[in-house]
C-alpha cells in the first residue's frame, strides 16, 4: 500500500536550490524549480543532456540533500525485466523442497486420498512460494523499501523500446506483480530520476509522464561555482582562467566537448602537477585529461598554435 501522506520535501524553490548547494550541487534556478516540482507532484524526473553536464550528480544529490538512499538502475542495450526487476532463486526454491521432503510425510499421514492430500499440501503453499525466494533488483528494491528512496534510472535512451514499455507501467501504479507470490506495491513512492543522453529518441507516452529537464553546459558563474566548491581554498583568479580556457576549447568544432566533469578533472590534473598558469603549452600538454579522441585534440593543438591578435583569450 503506497503511503499518500503529504509529505513537503521542499519548502519552495529557494529552499531546494539551498539544500543541493549545502551538498555541494551548484544548482540554476532550472534545475530548483524542477526538484521542487518533483517533490510536490511525485512525478518523475527525466534529465537529458550532453554527457558529463552533472545529470546523474543531481540525482545523487537529492539523496544526500533528502537524506535518502540512493537505488541506481544503469541502463544498456538487451536490459529486461529480470536484470531490472527481481531474480527468481529456483535452486534455493529446490533446495528448500528437498529439505522439506520429510515434513510434506508428516503433513499427508494421516490423509487417505490423492486430492486430500493435494488439499492439505496446498495449505502449506507459502512455504515454497514466497518473498524468501526473490531476489530484488532494483526496481523492486526502490518499491519495496520501508523507507523512501531516490530512484536513479541511468541513460535510459540505451535501454530498449521494449524495457521503456514496460518501465511505464512500473511509473504509473508503483506495483508490480510476482507471478509466485502476487501483487507487490510500493509502500513509499520512490523520488525517480531518469538521465537520457539522446542516444534515441524517447517515446512521448514516456515523456508525457515525466518532468523534463534539461541540463547543458553551464554558462561561465555557474561553472566557477562548482569549481570554488569542489575545490576549497582555490585561487579565484586561477579558477577563473581555467573556466575560461574550458569554454574557449568548447567553443571549437569538436565531436565531444568537454563538459563540467572534465573541467573538474582537468583543474584536479594542473594542482597535482603544479600548474598554476594557464599557458598555451600547459593546455596543449594536458589535452588528454580534456579531449577523448584524437582529432578533438588536433583540433585544439592547431587552435593554439595559431593565436589570434592580442594573444590567448586564457593568458
Amino acid at each position: 500500500m503506497i503511503k499518500r501522506r503529504h509529505e513537503m520535501l521542499f519548502k519552495n524553490v529557494a529552499d531546494a536550490d539551498k539544500k543541493l548547494r549545502d551538498v555541494g550541487y551548484i544548482s540554476s534556478q532550472e534545475i530548483a524549480t524542477v526538484v521542487y516540482l518533483a517533490g510536490v507532484t511525485k512525478k518523475p524526473v527525466l534529465v537529458e543532456g550532453p554527457a558529463g553536464v552533472g545529470k546523474t550528480e543531481l540525482a545523487k544529490a537529492v539523496a544526500k540533500a533528502l537524506k535518502r538512499e540512493l537505488i541506481r538502475l544503469q541502463c544498456y542495450e538487451g536490459l529486461d525485466e529480470s536484470k531490472a526487476l527481481y531474480d527468481w532463486e529456483y535452486s534455493k526454491q529446490l533446495l528448500y523442497t528437498q529439505m522439506l521432503k520429510e515434513k510434506i510425510q508428516d503433513i499427508i499421514a494421516d490423509t487417505k486420498t490423492l486430492p486430500e492430500a493435494m488439499d492439505r499440501i496446498a495449505l502449506q503453499e507459502n512455504a515454497f512460494f514466497s518473498e524468501r525466494f526473490v531476489h530484488p533488483r532494483p526496481l523492486l528494491q526502490a518499491i519495496s523499501s520501508e523507507k523512501p528512496v531516490v530512484l536513479l534510472i541511468d541513460e535510459i535512451d540505451k535501454s530498449d523500446p521494449e524495457f521503456e514499455a514496460f518501465l511505464l507501467e512500473i511509473l504509473s501504479d508503483y506495483q508490480v506483480t510476482i507471478p509466485e507470490i502476487g501483487t507487490q506495491s510500493a509502500r513509499h513512492i520512490p523520488f525517480v530520476f531518469l538521465t537520457s543522453n539522446n542516444f534515441r529518441e524517447l517515446s512521448d507516452t514516456l515523456k508525457r509522464r515525466c518532468l523534463h529537464l534539461h541540463i547543458d553546459y553551464p554558462d561561465m558563474n555557474r561553472e566557477l561555482g562548482i569549481l570554488l566548491v569542489k575545490f576549497p581554498g582555490i585561487d579565484r583568479v586561477f579558477a577563473e582562467k581555467i573556466v575560461e580556457a574550458v569554454r574557449t576549447i568548447r567553443d571549437l568544432d569538436l565531436k565531444k566537448k568537454p563538459c563540467v566533469s572534465e573541467t573538474v578533472d582537468w583543474t584536479r590534473s594542473l594542482i597535482a602537477l603544479q600548474m598554476f598558469e594557464i599557458k598555451p603549452e600547459v593546455i596543449m600538454g594536458t589535452l588528454n585529461v580534456l579531449c577523448k579522441s584524437e582529432a578533438d585534440a588536433q583540433k585544439v593543438r592547431e587552435h593554439y598554435s595559431r593565436p589570434p591578435k592580442g594573444g590567448f583569450s586564457c593568458a
